[in-house]
């Protein structure tokens, strides 16, 4: 599968370029960039093959979205798609893992699912997210998919109270319809935290919400990441179109 490359301007430097990865060195390069930002700078506790790789089962069935520095060829942004006949191959998709996916059981054959979205400390003016999303948005049209699905995390350094916060935050104006309604495998006990914390919407899940997407239940405990993962989607037939055309340029 490919995309149409998506280049942009970055102040200071060459162009940056969205694209699918097209060699397995490319892969390994976001794999790297995955390790950096996941484990050294987040502190998540990952079983790691090779050291300073962020590698799992997942991989080899997804296409790999990177956005390059056109001067060093860097993977400076990354983001991964599994689609549904490859997770059907595999036996499920990622959210599996972390949820019971009944009620979106008969959507399956027609989503794709992402997730891994990371950005290079040195290049998180926006830039790089834009043309992810630009990235994306290319692929959803080019193979029409109907649903885009992933996980939005949540910081658990604070014990899970700002998570709590932040989802009876966005659960007020985004939560699913029932039929959409997933359940945690490990859930969140958010009867036992608080709820009124005053925190900053993290960027990724301030973008799903912006772009249409749902929330489709509580928040799941990830304690490999230390942090509270949001299954969100997307319905294309419900993508705001201000943001579409945003995205598309």
């Amino acid at each position: 599968m490919q995309i149409s490359p998506i280049a942009a301007e970055r102040t200071g430097s060459g162009k940056l370029t969205v694209r699918l990865a097209q060699a397995p060195e490319e892969i390994l390069d976001a794999q790297r960039l995955r390790y950096k930002v996941f484990v050294e700078e987040m502190g998540a506790r990952l079983p790691v093959r090779h050291q300073g790789v962020d590698q799992d089962i997942y991989d080899p069935y997804c296409d790999h979205l990177l956005v390059l520095d056109g001067e060093s060829n860097e993977v400076v942004g990354t983001y991964r798609i599994l689609p549904s006949a490859q997770a059907k191959r595999l036996g499920g998709f990622y959210s599996d893992d972390e949820f019971d996916l009944t009620r979106i059981q008969h959507l399956r054959m027609q989503v794709a699912e992402v997730g891994r979205s990371c950005v290079h400390p040195d290049y998180r003016g926006g830039a790089v997210i834009a043309l992810l999303w630009s990235g994306l948005a290319q692929y959803m049209m080019t193979h029409g998919y109907q649903y885009l699905m992933g996980c939005a995390s949540m910081s658990m350094a604070d014990g899970g109270h700002g998570a709590a916060s932040l989802y009876a935050r966005v659960a007020q104006h985004h939560l699913s319809p029932i039929e959409y309604r997933v359940f945690p495998r490990c859930r969140l006990p958010l009867e036992a935290l608080d709820h009124d914390r005053q925190l900053a919407v993290p960027p990724l899940l301030k973008g799903y919400l912006r772009l249409g997407a749902y929330v489709c239940g509580e928040p799941a405990w990830d304690p490999d990441f230390n942090t509270a993962d949001l299954l969100l989607l997307l319905p294309m037939a419900r993508l705001n179109q201000r943001y579409a055309r945003h995205f598309m340029k």
